[in-house]
């Protein structure tokens, strides 16, 4: 699944490819949407600013009209110069938005609505969200109030990708950060300090924005190297399934020991 700086990336591409600039058309090949009459619905209106909280992008339209967007595991949004090669086919674009010289599509995206620009604020789902990791000042004390209020038996890895409690972690950076934290993913919730907890967003922080402007390079610790010898003591990396969802966690047990 895209994480929150996949999303904010694509948010900034977005935004230079659409504000701005006069719409020429808007389609929406899927099947799902077609009775929803969103090109006369948004004929004439400008996209006055693209945005992203966590994993969800929303494409702001004058009138009070936003497009909000979460692609899930499968979907994808993609910018393209008019006449460039598209990197999927055709027949899985939900959403086509074309200027003068480029071409905005959405991708197999399972979540894309039209919404008012007030549902976007109050909407249970949005609405429920924890801080954003990417907000340039980061509510901390929102996200320990919420981390607080879980349960507090959960393990920590766990609690950390529940977007209830901060937006824009997901599995791979969840690893990542615990690692850098030196912070056992496994450990509850409820022997994690505020001090520990607050480690892994800040050492997260900085490296999640470097990946949104598409400047992170560095080698991945932990995330998806079961039994490859840990970069700094050479133990085997472990992996197992966490949480409800089963997602794998990836750990050096002697580093996060």
């Amino acid at each position: 699944m895209p994480e929150g700086d996949t999303i904010h990336s694509a948010a900034r591409r977005v935004g230079d490819a659409l504000v701005g600039q006069p719409i020429v058309s808007i389609e929406t090949p899927h099947p799902r949407h077609a009775l929803d009459r969103w090109p006369e619905r948004l004929d004439g209106r400008a996209v006055r600013a693209v945005d992203a909280r966590g994993k969800h992008l929303f494409i702001r339209f004058e009138g009070d009209l936003t497009l909000h967007s979460h692609l899930r595991m499968t979907g994808q949004w993609g910018v393209y110069r008019r006449g460039q090669r598209w990197r999927r086919s055709a027949r899985r674009a939900w959403l086509v938005i074309r200027t003068d010289s480029h071409e905005v599509v959405e991708f197999d995206g399972p979540v894309l609505e039209l919404m008012t620009e007030s549902r976007t604020r109050f909407e249970r789902r949005l609405a429920a969200l924890g801080p954003d990791v990417l907000a340039p000042e980061m509510d901390e004390r929102g996200f320990l109030v919420r981390l607080r209020q879980d349960d507090q038996t959960r393990g920590f890895g766990d609690a950390l990708i529940d977007q209830r409690n901060i937006a824009g972690i997901g599995n791979m950076w969840k690893a990542e950060g615990c690692f850098l934290a030196g912070l056992d993913p496994w450990r509850r919730v409820g022997e994690v300090s505020d001090d520990e907890a607050l480690a892994v967003v800040r050492a997260l922080r900085p490296l999640m924005a470097e990946s949104a402007a598409g400047r992170f390079r560095g080698p991945r610790f932990v995330y998806d190297r079961a039994g490859l010898p840990c970069r700094r003591c050479d133990t085997p990396i472990r992996a197992r399934g966490q949480g409800d969802d089963n997602r794998t966690t990836f750990w050096c047990p002697v580093c996060q020991g």
